[in-house]
């Protein structure tokens, strides 16, 4: 009877102990109806009016809330972070917050949960089902499946769809890399593979990366096989054709290290006002924003803003900011405030609509097979747990 007792005084704590959020956890803000405490070793902590997260009592500052939020929400209240980044990003005027994927991930449960939730990623980009090498292996011989795999969830979940990539350097396979073309026929191989890559999926993107990576860190043009061939002329062509084949779908031109001024950004700026004054359909221009944690582009809103005023959307369109490994409390909330940068400077320009996390998990991030000794570069970490660098963004938007 004692120990039934005993247990029975015990009923009443467990929703209380169920109820709190984990270390990284949101935890109060405006409309915020989740838990509002902290899992043990952790602190709520204010990141704005409509965003608390449970941070480690190490690294929490030391003004902390309780979990009820006294703040007035304004006439017009943004929606409580707890909604989803892409819900925050749509209140502020963008078009979405997203994040690319691929279809080996599909399969992990937990993961499926988070990235089908389009209140937190209204758009999604297939990392790697649309590209050359994917999708015309052999030529004229067109397969489609994983790339509809990732299309159709799009479409099941709400969400955008970001096509990647028509053409591109590399990822091709060796019937084009290697192929000895005149012009004449590498300009009808474009033609087809652009215009039945596009064509296939009418109507269910919203924009493509037509052209992918054409220059070199010095502004040069990059050495590939279509450049080789056609000169600049590879760049029109293929414009033309994704045009040809979806009038509707925005159309753009995609590379890194154009974020901060510079001879690359320039560059990329010049083709930009030449394809617009010949007429070509160029409908907008990605930075990719691979960065390394301290070392965000001081100009990267001034460059924003300059992309912008040449006429075309302007989106971020790969955003990772990779660390030293293994990672540690200063690095992490330096990666915090990092996202928050990136992300402001996209929030204050209204030319740039949206951006697109390069995954959104360390699990499945290309960095660490990329860069050796370096990774961590993802708001979720590889448990799929919140990371101070999504704060960070939520703090931005």
């Amino acid at each position: 009877m004692t120990l039934s007792l005993a247990l029975l005084a015990l009923v009443p704590l467990l929703p209380l102990a169920a109820a709190q959020s984990p270390v990284w956890g949101q935890c109060g803000g405006i409309g915020w109806t989740g838990p509002t405490t902290c899992a043990a070793g952790s602190t709520c902590t204010v990141s704005n009016a409509y965003y608390s997260q449970c941070l480690p009592s190490s690294t929490a500052p030391t003004t902390t809330v309780t979990s009820t939020q006294t703040s007035t929400a304004p006439s017009s209240t943004p929606p409580a972070a707890g909604s989803g980044l892409n819900t925050l990003a749509k209140s502020i005027g963008k078009l979405y917050f997203g994040t690319a994927t691929d279809n080996n991930e599909l399969s992990d449960t937990a993961y499926r949960a988070i990235l089908n939730n389009n209140a937190m990623f209204g758009q999604i980009t297939p990392a790697n089902s649309m590209k050359w090498d994917a999708t015309e292996p052999s030529q004229g011989v067109f397969t489609f499946t994983n790339g509809d795999t990732i299309a159709n969830l799009a479409k099941t979940n709400g969400q955008l769809l970001r096509g990647h990539n028509c053409v591109w350097y590399n990822q091709l396979p060796s019937w084009v890399s290697g192929g000895k073309f005149t012009t004449a026929q590498l300009t009808s191989i474009i033609q087809n593979h652009c215009g039945t890559l596009v064509g296939h999926f009418k109507g269910q993107t919203y924009a493509w990366d037509v052209v992918n990576e054409p220059f070199n860190d010095d502004g040069s043009w990059r050495a590939d096989v279509f450049y080789n061939t056609l000169n600049t002329q590879y760049v029109t062509i293929a414009f033309n054709a994704a045009r040809a084949a979806d009038p509707a779908a925005k159309l753009y031109i995609n590379d890194y290290n154009i974020e901060q001024a510079g001879a690359k950004a320039t560059a990329m700026q010049n083709l930009i006002r030449s394809l617009k004054s010949a007429g070509t359909p160029i409908d907008g221009v990605g930075l990719q924003c691979h960065f390394i944690v301290g070392q965000v582009p001081s100009t990267l809103k001034s460059n924003i803003q300059t992309f912008a005023s040449l006429g075309v959307e302007v989106a971020l369109t790969e955003l990772d900011i990779r660390m030293t490994l293994p990672s540690s409390t200063t690095s992490l909330n330096q990666q915090k405030t990092d996202y928050q940068t990136v992300v402001s400077a996209c929030a204050s320009v209204s030319g740039c609509i949206g951006i697109t996390l390069w995954d959104f998990t360390d699990k499945y991030s290309w960095v660490p097979n990329t860069f050796s000794g370096q990774g961590a570069a993802c708001p979720w970490d590889s448990n799929l747990v919140q990371k101070p660098a999504y704060s960070g963004i939520a703090a931005a938007l």
